[in-house]
C-alpha cells in the first residue's frame, strides 16, 4: 500500500493550515534555496512527482514551461491543485509515483518536493526517472534530511518544564520504515542515509551538481519555533542531470 496520509480528512485539514499551504512557495522555508537549483523552464517538458497543491507546477508554467504534469496519490491535494491552476494547461494525474508510466525521454525536467521519504524503494524510482528524462535533463528534489528521519519520532527531547534539550539521532544506518508524528498524526515514512540518496543517483549515471542543507531564511527566524530549526538540518536539496 503506497503511503497517502493526505486523504485523511483530519490530517489534510491540519496540513491546509500550514504556512506552505496558505502562502505557497513563499511560505516554504526551503524555497529560497530550492529556487536557486531549478533549471531554466522555458520550453521544457516538466514532471512534478508528489505535486501536492501544485505550487511548483504553477511556478514552472509561469517560467515558460512548454508542458507540465503533476502527479500525486492524494485526490484531496489534486483537487486543490486543479482549482489553483484553473485557466492553465497544467495537467494533473492521480497516481503513485512508483506506478507512473511515461515514454522514454518524454520529459526535460523532473522535480519533487518533500515526497520521496514516503517512497519505500528509492532506487527503482530513480531508474525510472532517468528513463523518462531526455539526455541532459534536470532532476531536482527535496526530502526530509536523514538526520531528521533517522530516529523516527521527528520531535525534540524536552526537559520537565517543556524546554527543548536536543534532537534525537539514532539508528541512522538502519534504513527503512519509520513511524513519524507529523502534525499530531502518526505517518509512515522511510529513512535512508545521505550516502544512499547520493550514491543511488551516481549509480544510475546522474551527474550531481548541488547538495544543499537549507537554513531558515532570515525573514522567517522570528516565526514561532523557527530559530530552533538552526539546531539541526530538517531538509536536503539535491540537483542533478542525466
Amino acid at each position: 500500500m503506497k503511503e497517502n496520509p493526505y486523504d485523511n480528512p483530519v490530517f489534510f485539514q491540519k496540513y491546509s493550515q500550514m504556512s506552505r499551504s496558505v502562502q505557497g512557495l513563499e511560505g516554504a522555508g526551503e524555497w529560497h534555496e530550492l529556487q536557486k537549483l531549478l533549471p531554466d523552464f522555458h520550453g521544457k517538458r516538466v514532471l512534478d512527482l508528489g505535486c501536492g497543491y501544485g505550487w511548483h507546477c504553477r511556478y514552472a508554467w509561469e517560467q515558460g514551461a512548454d508542458s507540465v504534469l503533476g502527479v500525486d496519490l492524494s485526490e484531496r491535494m489534486l483537487q486543490v491543485a486543479r482549482e489553483k491552476s484553473a485557466g492553465t494547461p497544467i495537467q494533473y494525474r492521480r497516481c503513485a509515483m512508483e506506478d507512473l508510466t511515461l515514454p522514454q525521454g518524454s520529459v526535460d525536467v523532473v522535480i519533487s518536493s518533500l515526497a520521496f521519504h514516503y517512497v519505500r524503494d528509492f532506487a527503482p524510482l530513480v531508474e525510472r526517472i532517468r528513463n523518462w528524462l531526455a539526455p541532459g535533463g534536470a532532476f531536482v528534489f527535496s526530502v526530509e534530511h536523514p538526520v531528521f528521519t533517522a530516529y523516527g519520532s521527528q520531535d525534540w527531547y524536552y526537559d520537565q518544564e517543556g524546554n527543548i534539550l536536543h534532537f534525537p539521532v539514532d539508528n541512522y544506518y538502519d534504513e527503512g520504515v519509520r513511524d513519524a508524528l507529523f502534525l499530531g498524526e502518526h505517518v509512515t515514512k522511510y529513512h535512508r542515509t545521505l550516502t544512499t540518496y547520493l550514491n543511488t543517483l551516481l549509480n544510475q549515471g546522474f551527474t550531481l551538481h548541488h547538495v544543499v542543507e537549507p537554513q531558515p531564511p532570515e525573514h522567517m527566524l522570528d516565526l514561532p519555533g523557527m530559530r530552533n530549526e538552526m539546531r539541526r538540518p530538517m531538509m536536503l536539496l539535491v540537483s542533478a542531470s542525466k
